[in-house]
C-alpha cells in the first residue's frame, strides 16, 4: 500500500494541494510570509536610509536572530506538547502587535517629533519582538504540516510549502519596494498589517490537533532529548551544519539596499527587484522540482547546490550592471531552493511525531537564524573591507564551506536518502 502511495504521489504533482488543511496551511504561509518580506525589505531599506551605515543593516539581522535562537528549543517544546492551533494565533497576534508599533514608529509624524537616535533603536526593539514570534514560529508551523498530510506526501509538501514561501518572496520585497518608494512607509506598513490579518484568518481553517507529545519528564530531558537526536543523525546533522556555515558566510542579501543606493543607483524600487529576482528563480526551480525530484542522490545534490550558491554571489557582488545582477541573483535564488527541498525533506521524513517541534527548533538554531547572523557577517564585513570585497569574500567562504565538506562525506555523495536513512537507523 505505501509503494502504491508513493507511486501515486509521483505521477501527481499536486497530490498535497488535494488536502483542504493543507490549502490553509500554504494560504497562513504565503501571506505571512508576503507581509515578512514586505517589512524585511523596507526596513533594511530605511535604516540605511536614516544612518548611511552598511553596519546598522547587520545589527537588523542580528536583532532579529538573538531572541530566536535564544527561546528556539524552548519553543520546540511547546510546540510539541501544545495543540498547533491556538499557539499559532498567539504567534501571529504578536507579530501584528509589532506591525502596528513599526507602523506608529516610522511615520512621518513621529520624525517630527521623535530624533533618529531615538526611531532606530525602537525599530530594532520591535525586530527583536518578531524575532521571538519566529522562534515559536518555525516548530509549530513545521510540527503541523505533519499532522495534516500523509507521509508519503511528505516531499510533494514540501516542495509546494518551499514554493509557496519563495512565491511571496518574490511579491513581498517587489510590492514593499514599489510601494515604499511610491506611497511611503506609512501605506507599506498599513498592507503589511493587512496581510498579517489575512495569515491570522487562514488559522481558523485548522482543525484542533492535540498534541502527540505528552512531556513525562523534566523540560531539560526533553529539550536534550530533541538536540541528542539530531547530532546522533548523521544526515540530519550534516545538511544543517553545511547550510549553517554557508549561509553565514553567503548572507550578501543583506547588503542589496547598498548596491541598490549606492552602486547600481536604482533606488527603493529596484532593491525590491533584486530581492524578488532571487525569489523569482527559487520559484521556477521549486516548480520544475515537482516533477524533477533532487532526492535522487541528495547529499550529491546538496554540495553541487551551495557550491552553486557561492559562485552566484560572486558573481552578482563583481556586477556593476543592474540587469546582470538580477540574472545573478536569479540563479542565486534557483541554487538555494534546491538545498531547502533536500533539507526539508530530510527533516520531515526522519523525525519522529513525537519530537517534530524540538527537532525544528534545532533547526532554527542551525538554519533558522542563519540568515540574519550571516547579515550581520556581511554588514560587518563591509564595514571592515567595503561592500564588494565583503560580498565577494562570503562567496568564496561559502564554496570552501562546500569543499570542505564534500572531502569529509564524499562516500555519502553516491548514496540515495533510503540507504543513508538505513545507515541512521
Amino acid at each position: 500500500m505505501e509503494e502504491e502511495s508513493v507511486f501515486i504521489e509521483k505521477k501527481d504533482p499536486y497530490a498535497a494541494l488535494r488536502y483542504k488543511e493543507f490549502r490553509s496551511y500554504l494560504g497562513m504561509r504565503f501571506f505571512f510570509t508576503f507581509a515578512y518580506q514586505m517589512q524585511a525589505v523596507i526596513i533594511g531599506f530605511h535604516i540605511y536610509h536614516l544612518t548611511k551605515d552598511p553596519l546598522a543593516l547587520g545589527f537588523v539581522g542580528l536583532c532579529e536572530a538573538i531572541p530566536a535562537i535564544s527561546v528556539a528549543l524552548y519553543g520546540g517544546y511547546i510546540a510539541d506538547k501544545s495543540e498547533k492551533r491556538m499557539l499559532l494565533l498567539k504567534i501571529f497576534l504578536g507579530v501584528f502587535i509589532c506591525s502596528l508599533i513599526m507602523l506608529a514608529v516610522t511615520s512621518p509624524q513621529m520624525h517630527n517629533y521623535v530624533p533618529v537616535s531615538y526611531i532606530v533603536p525602537i525599530m530594532y526593539l520591535t525586530i527583536f519582538g518578531v524575532g521571538l514570534a519566529r522562534g515559536f514560529f518555525g516548530p509549530a508551523t513545521f510540527s503541523l504540516m505533519a499532522e495534516i498530510i500523509p507521509k508519503h506526501l511528505y516531499p510533494n509538501s514540501s516542495t509546494w510549502n518551499s514554493s509557496s514561501w519563495q512565491a511571496a518572496s518574490i511579491l513581498g520585497p517587489a510590492a514593499g519596494g514599489l510601494i515604499y518608494g511610491f506611497y511611503g512607509i506609512t501605506v507599506t506598513y498599513i498592507i503589511i498589517i493587512i496581510f498579517v490579518a489575512i495569515s491570522l484568518v487562514c488559522i481558523f481553517f485548522f482543525k484542533p490537533h492535540p498534541p502527540k507529545y505528552v512531556p513525562k519528564e523534566s523540560i531539560i530531558k526533553a529539550l536534550t532529548e530533541g538536540v541528542n537526536f539530531v547530532f546522533k543523525n548523521k544526515m540530519m546533522l550534516g545538511a544543517m551544519s553545511l547550510d549553517l556555515f554557508s549561509v553565514f558566510f553567503g548572507g550578501a542579501v543583506a547588503l542589496l539596499p547598498v548596491f541598490a543606493n549606492d552602486i547600481l543607483k536604482v533606488g527603493s524600487e529596484g532593491l525590491g527587484f533584486m530581492r524578488a529576482a532571487a525569489s523569482a528563480g527559487a520559484v521556477i526551480t521549486m516548480l520544475a522540482m515537482t516533477r524533477f525530484s533532487p532526492m535522487e542522490k541528495p547529499w550529491r545534490n546538496l554540495l553541487i547546490a551551495v557550491t552553486g550558491f557561492g559562485t552566484s554571489i560572486i558573481c552578482y557582488g563583481l556586477s556593476k550592471n543592474f540587469y546582470v545582477t538580477l540574472m545573478f541573483l536569479f540563479l542565486e535564488g534557483s541554487f538555494d531552493s534546491v538545498s531547502v527541498i533536500i533539507r526539508s525533506t530530510i527533516m520531515q521524513l526522519l523525525t519522529p511525531d513525537q519530537m517534530r517541534g524540538r527537532v525544528s527548533a534545532v533547526n532554527t538554531m542551525f538554519i533558522g537564524s542563519s540568515n540574519e547572523i550571516g547579515a550581520f557577517e556581511s554588514g560587518l564585513t563591509a564595514k571592515l573591507m567595503r561592500t564588494v570585497p565583503a560580498v565577494v569574500f562570503g562567496g568564496s567562504m561559502t564554496i570552501l564551506v562546500a569543499g570542505i565538506t564534500y572531502f569529509k562525506t564524499k562516500s555519502m555523495t553516491k548514496l540515495s536518502l533510503q540507504e543513508i536513512n538505513e545507515q541512521v537507523d
